[in-house]
């Protein structure tokens, strides 16, 4: 298998218009704990959570995305992390069926969503995946993390209903538990990553395939930097992550800081707020 494309420094970036879909934070708060970055103890600002995530809706739409909206629903907190409700590729939704009961209702949830809104082609999962947040989309490949929530086998049932390949990539530091903490796709089959949070096994594959992908520090990965959406031009991530804004800028993109801190405390941030519809 070949390798990605050697990134061009100079390359003129170009941006893609993309359908994003999106929950308000409407019922947010922290009242238990599956992930390293939820405290219950630690109190939370619903409204300051909202206000954020409006911001970051705003800025797409001032982008020229288009965004669609699911209802919140009450007892799901965690449903504004709507990277985690489904993967689309090609029109084709791949539900999610997720590993904490806390959160099992919004697999449901979102494939609704998609079978109201006229996707005829709909896969209900047979194993756990958490949708975007362990599959994240290359022009080439379909990229998929395990370790912590989503079931290995879930990456077969992918490639037979995505027709891509998918390549398995372990996850070791419970801080980046979703694949969309440790990488995220800039453009085609560009990436960013931070290697140590992936096995010598898993690292190697994506030197490998991605020779020239901008390998992201342990500072800026551990203020979610990595959790970004990228529009082939704009990179949206979180504001702290200072030193890889700076090397996208060097790439020729152009780094958006947001500020989703709120949303933050319960493990997700700018990517995890936004899923992305592929047609």
């Amino acid at each position: 298998m070949s390798s990605a494309t050697p990134a061009d420094p100079q390359k003129k970036r170009v941006q893609r218009r993309r359908h994003y879909l999106m929950c308000k934070p409407t019922h947010f708060e922290v009242v238990y704990a599956i992930n390293p970055w939820m405290d219950p103890e630690k109190p939370v600002d619903t409204a300051t959570a909202v206000l954020q995530w409006e911001g970051l809706r705003d800025l797409y739409l001032e982008l020229g995305h288009t965004v669609d909206l699911i209802e919140p629903i009450v007892g799901l907190p965690d449903m504004v992390y709507a990277a985690n409700g489904a993967t689309v590729v090609d029109g084709k939704v791949l539900g999610a069926s997720f590993r904490n009961t806390e959160r099992q209702a919004e697999g449901t949830a979102y494939l609704d969503w998609f079978r109201e809104n006229g996707y005829t082609e709909r896969h209900d999962p047979r194993y756990v995946n958490e949708g975007e947040g362990d599959f994240l989309v290359t022009e080439t490949f379909v990229l998929a993390g395990y370790g912590f929530r989503s079931d290995e086998r879930s990456h077969q049932e992918a490639q037979a209903f995505f027709g891509r390949p998918v390549i398995s990539l372990e996850l070791v530091d419970p801080r980046y538990y979703h694949l969309d903490t440790a990488l995220a796709v800039l453009d085609g089959d560009e990436i960013m990553y931070h290697p140590e949070a992936f096995a010598p096994g898993s690292r190697a594959v994506l030197r490998t395939l991605f020779p020239d992908a901008v390998e992201v520090t342990a500072a800026d990965a551990a203020v979610f930097g990595l959790n970004a959406v990228s529009d082939g031009l704009n990179v949206v991530l979180p504001e702290a992550a200072t030193g890889l804004a700076e090397q996208l800028r060097a790439r020729g993109f152009n780094p958006i800081g947001a500020d989703l801190s709120e949303l933050l405390k319960g493990g997700g941030s700018v990517k995890c707020c936004t899923l992305e519809i592929r047609h």
